[in-house]
């Protein structure tokens, strides 16, 4: 397994993934906060695919993203480039990777059920399956960070770079958001992190 793993995913699902990375030429690189993604796949300029991941995730959030890149690997391996990249081969490939490893010897026991739900139908994001998406972040290392999907409609919020918005519905994967300033709209990423506020003047 290229680069080491085990210190970034629960201990009884290394050779799980182990078995699923040989043999396949994939390239999975751990790397520092993004804070768009996850993680992502893509070929390299080589024509050999590449995974990268966010080596800040929880070790379950940490499987579970590198499950979904290594599933756009299979899904294109077999059905091609031309298939949606989060369409329904995505989907049935996502859901039998998983399967697996959706047990309580490597998920705790909360998370298990909602594990079970959201898999009947995975997401491009699991940050959009708010109730899965709050009880991975129990797991998170104390911090202060708030994300998109977690402020409630119609909340305000900050982002790093002091523009306040406020938040309107979600779309498909994306929330969508006002800019307060100037009233224009914007798609932000279920995962952006920002700062809530009680006010528009705060």
């Amino acid at each position: 397994m290229n680069q080491d793993l085990k210190c970034y995913i629960p201990k009884q699902a290394y050779r799980g993934v182990r078995q699923l990375l040989e043999g396949n030429h994939l390239n999975v690189k751990v790397k520092r906060e993004r804070k768009t993604r996850h993680g992502d796949y893509r070929k390299m300029a080589n024509g050999y695919p590449q995974i990268t991941v966010n080596a800040n995730l929880n070790p379950y959030r940490f499987l579970i993203t590198l499950v979904h890149e290594i599933a756009h690997h299979e899904t294109y391996k077999t059905h091609g480039l031309r298939v949606r990249p989060h369409g329904k081969e995505w989907k049935i490939t996502f859901q039998h990777l998983m399967l697996p490893f959706l047990n309580p010897d490597i998920f705790p026991e909360t998370l298990l059920p909602l594990l079970a739900h959201h898999f009947k139908n995975p997401k491009a994001s699991s940050d959009t399956d708010v109730p899965l998406a709050l009880a991975l972040k129990a797991f998170d290392a104390p911090n202060e960070k708030t994300y998109i999907f977690e402020i409630p409609d119609g909340g305000i919020f900050k982002t790093p770079n002091g523009k306040r918005y406020k938040k309107i519905k979600k779309r498909r994967t994306r929330y969508e958001c006002k800019a307060l300033k100037t009233g224009r709209l914007y798609a932000f990423s279920p995962h952006a992190e920002v700062k809530r506020i009680n006010d528009e003047n705060e």
